[in-house]
């Protein structure tokens, strides 16, 4: 069979032949690979550069996907850490951290939309007491995980969300994903903390995928703009598109009922991750969220692998047949 298969760290995947890999316990199967997406996770297993590489080479990149079982069903699967990823005509799942999926479903659609969804879905679901009413406001609300963000807090029952971002027509996209309000962050950084003030002093939950220089203004500029500072604001960590640290002073932990709460993998366990999975999945194939998927053949993964995709979308690589 064929795979996208990483040599070596800090160049793309080439498309090349490999064995096909074999199940080797009773709750593995080899399954049919529809449509696997490029996620920023993803990437940064592929370069070594995510906390959770055991740098070993030759590495299939790949953390999840759809596929064909042998006995024809489809399933939305989770890939633990190894290095047979999802970027290949055909890969072994472990059936408990699988979700069968009804027949008459976009595999692309899904494979877009379940990891950018899954970070702001578990997040509210497991990581805080995210309350029906909530205020929310999102950082980093112009990529593909924020537009979700923007739309699942919706679905959960937020109250009023507000997007952050960058990229000014995603920006002016973000009302007919349910946002109330939008807050462009880009310009002098003094106005950018006044805009946010203005705008988000009273949310309940911010929803970060920035962190970086964006958090260390943001977090000030809420607290020192919110009317009530005894009331509860928690900042959900989820990214790091911005920069992997962020100087907070102390004041803000002191001045305020603030809280910073990380959710990822290790801090929501694999039980918390895979339970979420079904009713995400569900929600997903029944269209309550838009996805801007973009479709690229796996034997073309080397020239895409460092094209960037556009804002909002997320790409997708589609295998041909083994």
């Amino acid at each position: 069979m064929h795979a996208a298969v990483v040599n070596a760290f800090g160049s793309p995947p080439r498309f090349q032949e490999m064995d096909r890999p074999q199940p080797h316990h009773h709750n593995e199967e080899l399954v049919e690979v529809l449509a696997t997406g490029l996620h920023p996770r993803v990437r940064s297993q592929a370069d070594g550069s995510h906390y959770t590489s055991t740098r070993e080479l030759p590495l299939v990149p790949g953390i999840d996907g759809v596929g064909r079982l042998a006995d024809g069903r489809h399933v939305y699967f989770l890939l633990p850490d190894t290095t047979m990823g999802a970027m290949a005509q055909q890969t072994v799942i472990d059936l408990r951290r699988s979700v069968v999926v009804a027949d008459d479903f976009d595999p692309v659609l899904l494979a877009a939309a379940m990891n950018p969804g899954m970070s702001s879905w578990v997040g509210l679901r497991r990581r805080i007491d995210f309350r029906p009413g909530s205020r929310v406001l999102v950082m980093g609300a112009t990529g593909s995980a924020g537009q979700m963000a923007v739309q699942i807090a919706k679905h959960l029952g937020a109250a009023h969300v507000i997007g952050a971002g960058r990229d000014q027509g995603v920006l002016e996209l973000l009302p007919s994903l349910g946002a109330d309000a939008t807050v462009s962050l880009t310009g002098d950084p003094t106005e950018v903390a006044e805009r946010l003030g203005r705008a988000a002093a009273d949310v309940d939950v911010v929803i970060d995928y920035l962190w970086g220089p964006p958090a260390e203004a943001g977090v000030m500029a809420l607290l020192t703009a919110r009317e009530d500072r005894g009331r509860e604001l928690t900042w959900l960590q989820i990214g790091s598109v911005a920069g992997a640290t962020a100087a907070l002073p102390s004041v803000a932990f002191r001045s305020a009922n603030f809280s910073v709460l990380g959710s990822g993998q290790g801090s929501v366990s694999r039980a918390g991750f895979l339970a979420e999975l079904p009713e995400l999945a569900t929600q997903i194939v029944r269209g309550a969220f838009t996805v801007n998927p973009v479709v690229v053949p796996l034997d073309d993964v080397e020239r895409n692998w460092t094209t960037p995709a556009a804002p909002g979308t997320r790409v997708v690589l589609v295998p041909t047949a083994a």
